[in-house]
């Protein structure tokens, strides 16, 4: 009988008394445990899981500033052809010492900021530098690009009848051999409310003061500057438009002017037999 007796108590022995110690962490790791995540409207929200042995806490990540960040993105997914188009151009230098200026990239963008045509070119001229400190154009580049011609053709095609949007579109203009309608050009370069002074402003500080980001850090990405030409002109649309048509109106009523003026000179001049 004694040997079952003792049999029983090993069987199920007395729980020992808990350390002090151990009692007083197993308290702590209690009161610390992390609070069930609660439904909050923003998907996006998390809850900060505090360390268990309370060495090193998780901080909070900072609210995003509204100083520049780093680049911009399209509003939409939509990359259909759209009534305006922005246009933006890289260039390699050619001539004996490379400081004639050619076009290397052709970049397209839509209203909502999407690439519609990127194309890298073969200049006509052979290439003497490639500026790929600022065009950001390689010699590999070169391997895939499409002759002068052909992209000229097809930017030609692309842009005709819409408005075209950009900075300092005369450069790129002419580096293309191409010409666009005035009263088709929207220049962030020319717009009078975004200069200083009377003065042009660079696309590089105007993105930074009404986009609110930064770009050509470093090298140029002309989709990145095309969307920041096309954005500025999406927030200034409206007056701008209202603007151009005032313009345009003006310029018409002085040019009807002037030929029934011309008009009026030639019936009173006598005919000589």
């Amino acid at each position: 009988m004694g040997g079952g007796g003792a049999s029983a108590e090993t069987a199920n022995p007395k729980p020992s008394p808990l350390n002090p110690n151990w009692a007083q962490l197993q308290q702590k790791l209690k009161s610390r445990r992390p609070p069930k995540p609660s439904h909050s409207a923003d998907p996006g929200a998390r809850t900060l899981v505090p360390s268990v042995l309370g060495k090193r806490k998780e901080r909070a990540e900072p609210a995003p500033e509204a100083s520049p960040s780093a680049f911009l993105s399209p509003t939409s997914t939509d990359s259909s052809l759209t009534d305006a188009l922005a246009m933006d151009c890289e260039m390699v230098g050619v001539s004996i010492e490379g400081s004639k200026s050619a076009v290397g990239r052709v970049t397209l963008v839509n209203s909502w900021g999407n690439v519609v045509y990127d194309e890298y070119v073969r200049p006509i001229d052979h290439i003497v530098d490639f500026r790929t400190k600022i065009s950001g154009i390689r010699p590999r580049n070169m391997r895939k690009a499409k002759e002068f011609w052909a992209v000229q053709k097809q930017v030609a095609e692309l842009i005709k009848g819409r408005i075209l949007v950009g900075h300092a579109l005369h450069n790129d203009l002419k580096v293309l051999l191409l010409s666009h309608p005035k009263k088709d050009i929207r220049d962030t370069s020319e717009y009078e409310p975004l200069r200083r002074g009377g003065q042009k402003r660079a696309l590089k500080h105007l993105a930074a003061e009404i986009l609110g980001v930064k770009i050509q850090e470093n090298e140029h990405c002309p989709i990145e500057d095309a969307r920041a030409a096309m954005f500025i002109y999406n927030k200034y649309k409206k007056a701008w438009e209202k603007s151009m048509k005032k313009i345009f109106k003006f310029k018409e009523k002085l040019h009807k002017r002037k030929k029934k003026q011309m008009e009026a000179k030639k019936a009173d001049v006598p005919t000589t037999i």
